[in-house]
C-alpha cells in the first residue's frame, strides 16, 4: 500500500456541461502524469445510490436532500477515505456543490443543505465546469431528457447561476476551486488545467486554455 495520501476531486456543474467527458479525460490526463487515479461518482452505485436513481422523479425536496447525503457520507467513510489513504488521487462526478444547486432548484433552502451536509470531507480541489445556458440546451436536447429537471426550459440558465454561487461558497469554506468554461476548451484542454490546478501537482502543461479561471480564498 502507498504511505502517501492522495488527493481528492471533485466536479460539479450543469447538466450538459460535459461532467463525464472531463471526468474521462481528466483520469487519463493523470495516469499519463504517472498518478493513481480512482473514479467515482455521485448517487454512488452502492444500494443507497441505486435507489436515489430509481425513485429520483418521485422523491423531491427535504427528503432527497436527506438521501442525497447519506449517500455522501456513506462514500466517504466506505469508499472515498480508503481510496485516499492507498494514494489514490479520487476523482467524483458530482459532489456538493451539485447538492447546493440542484436541491436549491427542488426547493431546499440552502441553509439546511449547508446544515446537513456541514461534516462531509472536502475536496482539495473543487472544479465547477460552466458553458453558454444556450449550449447546455442544445446538448440536453439532442441526447434527450433524462431527469425531471430537463424538461424545464429554464433549469440552464438557473443552474449555471447556482453554480456560480456554489462556487462562492465553497470559497468561503476556505475550498480551492476551479472554475472551467467547457464550450470554449477541448475536453483534453480542460483536462490539463484542472491538473495543473491541483495542489502539489506535477509539472504544468503547456495545454491549459488561458478562458480557465482558477478561484480560491
Amino acid at each position: 500500500m502507498r504511505s502517501t495520501r492522495g488527493m481528492f476531486l471533485t466536479i460539479d456543474g450543469p447538466s450538459g456541461v460535459g461532467k463525464s467527458t472531463t471526468v474521462q479525460a481528466l483520469q487519463d490526463e493523470l495516469t499519463a502524469r504517472g498518478i493513481p487515479v480512482h473514479r467515482t461518482v455521485e448517487p454512488t452505485t452502492s444500494d443507497l445510490g441505486r435507489f436515489i436513481r430509481a425513485h429520483f422523479s418521485h422523491i423531491h425536496g427535504h427528503a432527497l436532500a436527506c438521501l442525497v447525503a447519506a449517500d455522501r457520507y456513506e462514500h466517504v467513510e466506505h469508499e472515498i477515505r480508503p481510496r485516499l489513504r492507498a494514494g489514490d488521487t479520487v476523482i467524483t462526478d458530482r459532489y456538493l456543490a451539485s447538492t447546493l444547486v440542484m436541491q436549491q432548484l427542488d426547493g431546499v433552502p440552502l441553509k439546511f443543505l449547508l446544515d446537513l451536509n456541514a461534516n462531509v470531507l472536502m475536496p482539495e480541489l473543487a472544479v465547477i465546469l460552466t458553458a453558454d445556458p444556450g449550449l447546455i440546451a442544445d446538448r440536453i436536447a439532442a441526447r434527450g431528457p433524462r431527469n425531471r429537471f430537463h424538461h424545464d426550459p429554464t433549469a440552464p440558465g438557473r443552474e449555471v447561476l447556482l453554480y456560480e454561487a456554489a462556487a462562492q461558497t465553497l470559497m468561503t469554506a476556505h475550498v480551492k476551486v476551479l472554475v472551467v468554461n467547457t464550450g470554449e476548451a477541448t475536453p483534453s484542454e480542460v483536462a490539463a488545467a484542472i491538473a495543473d490546478a491541483i495542489p502539489d501537482s506535477p509539472i504544468a502543461s503547456a495545454a491549459s486554455p488561458q478562458s480557465t479561471t482558477s478561484q480560491g480564498p
